[in-house]
């Protein structure tokens, strides 16, 4: 999860108590699991991040983004609406209720949701932010997950025990094998879409003139956008290549949502897992395609762009896949792509490429200890049961549970905020081992297989 730094002397657990549930990881899923684990009565939880504080995103902040789904999709409401560390709590103590009410907004501006879920991470006693989890390991005489955690910077590190474990540290950014020695060796001129916000105003200071951004999910767009918007005064020419037939929108029918509800998810569960693998292949527009509204506002633009007529040229490409990058001695990047139609490959130079090619989960190097108890699949992924809880040697008695790393388990629901209360309150009612959140069960009108 970190950087190897030179571990510190290992003090033992200073409290000495041993906790029903560690969360290792604090994005929105394992934010969710904790302010559901708030308010069960003699629940001893903690979760550790090592980053300082909450921070969801930064380098795709746009002011103007909504978020995807409605904000009933909050950390707890669709298993506790009457939650304190709900949204629409969130609002009345900052004395926006009623203008929300008036702006009758469903989907609200991302930067307020990630305000939300840094409001509930600073007031929730069970989270510990600037606290790494370098190592996770089975204590056979004692039955229990022992967890190293270590203050970076300082390298002190201490022990807790916990009976169950839920690994939230969510996905990696990926850039494709042709992007990735230019993002090692010229990360100024190539980087992820995920740090785009932090290097853009870099290319415009270095006078770079010409921008190809790779990639057409929900992100891709964005960044598209904001180059768009901002190309009256910095004067590059623009390119957009997606190796998908089209800029293809997210599929928001009422019908095709219900396959990101639990319903479906535990029907997803129990098929095999070639046909799981197909099926995620197949419905890539549930989680990857890009909003109607982000579509309207880029056609809008371009369409402003035509009128203005002497700005620098835009060009989209869809169906061309990049097959190889190299950068000239003259700092000029040189792409060499392939239309999937006609497998015409072609060749164009630019001076800036931004890679909004995705996120893929990531295996976490905390538990390299536990790595032979735990029962992989034929491709190194998890093998998760349908209550999320993945499967180990029969010798580990204690939960390990995962956040959005069941994408190939548990399909298209896996990474949707609107699952989260649900899955969290899943694994609650294990770690208990009581029904202490009631579980929704009428989820779809469909009856899936």
């Amino acid at each position: 999860m970190t950087q190897a730094q030179a571990p510190g002397p290992t003090a033992p657990d200073p409290t000495g108590q041993v906790l029903d549930l560690a969360a290792i990881g604090i994005g929105p899923f394992n934010l969710a699991l904790t302010a559901l684990a708030d308010e069960v009565d003699g629940l001893a939880h903690a979760a550790y991040d090592r980053r300082p504080a909450y921070d969801w995103h930064p380098g795709l902040m746009f002011d103007w983004a909504s978020l995807q789904v409605g904000f009933l999709a909050d950390l707890v409401t669709l298993v506790r609406p009457t939650s304190r560390w709900s949204f629409l709590n969130y609002l009345a103590e900052h004395d926006r209720m009623y203008p929300f009410y008036i702006a009758e907004r469903f989907h609200v501006p991302r930067r307020e949701y990630a305000d939300y879920c840094a409001w509930a991470a600073s007031r929730l006693p069970g989270c510990h932010f600037g606290t790494d989890v370098p190592a996770v390991h089975w204590d056979a005489d004692r039955a229990l997950w022992r967890l190293t955690l270590r203050t970076p910077g300082t390298g002190a590190t201490t022990t807790r025990h916990a009976r169950n474990i839920a690994v939230g540290i969510g996905t990696e950014p990926h850039v494709p094998p042709a992007l990735a020695p230019l993002a090692d060796s010229a990360p100024d001129r190539v980087y992820h879409s995920g740090d785009h916000l932090h290097r853009v105003d870099a290319l415009a200071r270095d006078g770079v003139r010409d921008i190809t951004v790779v990639g057409s999910g929900q992100s891709g767009a964005e960044v598209f956008l904001d180059l768009l918007r901002r190309q009256r005064d910095t004067g590059w020419s623009l390119t957009w290549l997606t190796r998908s037939w089209g800029f293809a929108p997210l599929d928001y029918s009422k019908l095709v949502l219900e396959y990101t509800t639990p319903a479906y998810m535990r029907y997803f569960n129990a098929l095999a897992p070639d046909v799981r693998d197909r099926l995620i292949a197949s419905q890539w527009q549930l989680y990857k395609g890009i909003d109607s509204e982000t579509i309207d506002l880029i056609h809008a633009e371009l369409y402003d762009h035509m009128l203005d007529g002497d700005r620098p040229p835009v060009a989209l490409h869809p169906g061309t896949a990049l097959l190889d990058a190299r950068r000239d001695t003259d700092g000029a990047i040189r792409l060499t792509t392939s239309h999937a139609d006609t497998g015409r490959e072609s060749e164009r130079a630019t001076g800036a490429v931004i890679a909004a090619t995705g996120y893929a989960a990531r295996r976490p190097a905390c538990l390299d200890p536990v790595e032979k108890l735990i029962a992989w699949d034929d491709k190194g992924r998890y093998d998760v049961d349908a209550d999320h809880r993945v499967r180990t040697v029969p010798e580990v008695t204690g939960g390990l549970f995962v956040q959005n790393a069941e994408l190939h388990t548990h399909g298209a629901a896996a990474p949707d905020l609107g699952i989260g209360a649900y899955r969290s309150a899943l694994i609650l009612n294990q770690v208990t081992g009581r029904p202490v959140f009631r579980i929704p069960r009428r989820t779809a009108f469909q009856t899936f297989g």
